[in-house]
């Protein structure tokens, strides 16, 4: 027996975020054709590699007089670069994410379209989570729902860290009701501190829930389709399909997951009607 009903709004959320990460991948896509030019990474990627960790390492030890956000910036940019060039990343892996990221948060914590990024390099990626985690942490220390309507992402994608990598389910809570408390400042986000609500709720009656863990790798499978991460989006679709997930394709072609009710009894899921 499948549910259908009692995850329309879950799936609401997923699509609103699908169509921010969408917006995103949009921009990637012009930045990379308007960065694809012959370089030393396709001549040489290991050499490239080595000379990008010492320009990093010197922006990370530099004044900037001022400009932390362009120096962020620049580096968002690079990184959108290394992250787009697959031929390279073959040879070389991602092993400069973690520092790119060090630098950008530092510069410009509240850069927020760089936190999806963050996330889903480090922690799906190359599994490190913890790190992710830290540099998610100077985001939520230095953002607000005032400062910037979207913050309360950062929470969000902390808690799928927490939850799905690190199996911590007390801060994966703290840190939905966060998110729920930060999108309830922001009127057009109510539906989703709503949700967030739910979900932390949910899990404090039922810490293991599959549904939940169903849902949030739903939702990492979305992010890692919007950002054109293969390798996330087929971490997230197994361990889907292990939580009894059920890949469907609807009218328009596109494949979607529904979730197999569970032999025994659970309660009420987010969203569900009561």
């Amino acid at each position: 027996m499948e549910i259908s009903s009692n995850q329309y709004r879950w799936r609401s959320l997923l699509l609103h975020l699908a169509i921010a990460g969408a917006a995103i991948a949009g921009v990637i896509t012009m930045q990379r054709i308007q960065l694809n030019k012959s370089s030393l990474w396709s001549e040489n990627p290991q050499q490239a590699e080595q000379q990008e960790t010492l320009r990093l390492d010197l922006l990370q030890k530099s004044p900037t007089f001022g400009f932390d956000n362009l120096i962020a910036d620049w580096a968002f940019l690079n990184f959108l670069q290394y992250y787009g060039d697959d031929e390279a990343r073959k040879q070389t892996g991602y092993s400069l994410s973690p520092q790119y990221f060090d630098l950008i948060t530092r510069r410009d914590p509240r850069f927020v379209d760089s936190y999806l990024f963050l996330s889903g390099t480090l922690s799906y990626q190359l599994g490190e989570p913890k790190r992710s985690l830290k540099y998610l942490k100077r985001g939520t220390d230095a953002l607000s729902p005032q400062n910037h309507p979207r913050a309360f992402t950062v929470w969000r994608y902390a808690a799928l860290d927490q939850l799905l990598l690190l199996g911590d389910t007390p801060s994966a809570i703290h840190s939905l009701e966060m998110a729920s408390k930060w999108a309830n400042d922001v009127p057009e986000y109510g539906e989703a501190a709503a949700i967030f609500q739910e979900t932390a709720n949910f899990l404090k009656t039922d810490p293991d829930s599959r549904l939940v863990r169903f849902q949030a790798w739903s939702s990492v499978y979305q992010q890692a389709e919007a950002m054109s991460d293969r390798k996330t989006q087929a971490r997230a679709k197994q361990e889907i399909l292990a939580l009894g997930g059920v890949e469907k394709v609807d009218a328009q072609g596109r494949h979607f997951f529904a979730f197999s009710q569970p032999t025994k009894p659970q309660p009420n899921p987010p969203g569900a009607a009561k």
